[in-house]
């Protein structure tokens, strides 16, 4: 009688050889990962004391008078950042509302209108813009857009005035120099970046539901708004998030083309100030508590963005969410 062994065979040693490599090599990838994270976090958590330290004399003796009111004269000893805040936000908020339907509409040509002979040379320009030096914007802002915004502006301030609200929002008194010549030259700047990052994020759309919406009768416009944008709603808020803080940050161009005139009102052809910008302007000669106010000006920007970046996040995350029927 014949006995069948069920033993199976063990690994070859070649195998179990691999086996470790690729286990030791997971392992090390893990490490090295993982103190990457930490060292992006460890380097946020000391620009933040470091400033925050520098920044402390203001924040502990004038804590209202530096983040409430809007007086900013060293000369009197008065230190307001408010109007560098309401600066910043209405800057970047006219940045966003004039680029983001530029940018989507430019990424949508790009991955799924345009034909492939065109495709290039409009990546090629995107890229081209997004490498140009701020200042370079800054400069043409100054010397070819200020003279015939400044006219430009006087005719829509009149033509416009008669309307309730906009007619308050595009009053008198009107300057080359404004919060709405720094949000063109800002939304122009942050064009390229929205753009390149919201065409690859839908270029990772499935064919297969772009021509399963097609086959089923949907338009173009149809299957981009029901296939192309739900499956990208995550990466575009991020790309729009990445422009944001770009314009909010934003120092040489925006000094150059905002007036340098700190205020906080709704005339957005008015001239203003930004956090970045007074800081680039004032800071060589700054001692003493103006010094600590200017970094405390710092301080602000880097919270703002912060919150603006945990805002996003938020967003994306309840997206998500409610996409797959959890809320």
């Amino acid at each position: 009688m014949s006995v069948i062994s069920t033993t199976q065979p063990g690994p070859s040693p070649m195998a179990a050889q691999i086996s470790g490599k690729r286990s030791a090599g997971d392992r090390t990838f893990a490490i090295v990962a993982l103190v990457a994270g930490f060292s992006v976090l460890a380097i946020l958590v000391l620009i933040a004391f470091s400033t925050t330290r520098e920044a402390w004399p203001i924040f502990r003796d004038r804590p209202g008078e530096f983040l409430f009111t809007k007086r900013w004269a060293p000369a009197d000893d008065k230190y307001g950042a408010l109007g560098f805040v309401f600066g910043t936000v209405v800057t970047a908020t006219l940045a966003l509302v004039l680029s983001v339907p530029v940018s989507v509409g430019v990424a949508l040509f790009v991955t799924d209108v345009a034909p492939a002979w065109l495709r290039k040379p409009v990546v090629y320009v995107m890229d081209l813009l997004a490498v140009i030096p701020s200042v370079v914007f800054g400069l043409w802002g100054v010397l070819v857009l200020n003279k015939p915004a400044g006219t430009f502006y006087g005719k829509m301030s009149s033509a416009l005035s008669w309307i309730p609200l906009v007619g308050r929002l595009f009053d008198k008194p009107v300057s080359g120099k404004s919060f709405f010549t720094a949000g063109v030259i800002l939304a122009i700047m942050i064009t390229p970046i929205i753009s390149s990052l919201a065409r690859e994020v839908f270029a990772t759309t499935p064919a297969s539901e772009k021509e399963a919406a097609l086959a089923l009768g949907a338009t173009r416009w149809e299957m981009i708004r029901g296939s192309v944008f739900p499956h990208s709603k995550g990466g575009l808020v991020g790309a729009v998030t990445l422009g944001l803080g770009r314009a909010m940050g934003e120092t040489i161009a925006v000094a150059l083309v905002i007036g340098s005139s700190a205020q906080v009102t709704a005339h957005l052809f008015s001239s203003g100030d930004s956090l970045p910008a007074v800081i680039a302007n004032e800071f060589g000669d700054a001692e003493g508590l103006k010094r600590a106010a200017l970094i405390g000006c710092g301080v602000v920007l880097f919270a703002l963005t912060v919150l603006v970046n945990v805002a996003a996040t938020s967003l994306v995350q309840r997206s998500i969410k409610r996409s797959r029927g959890t809320v």
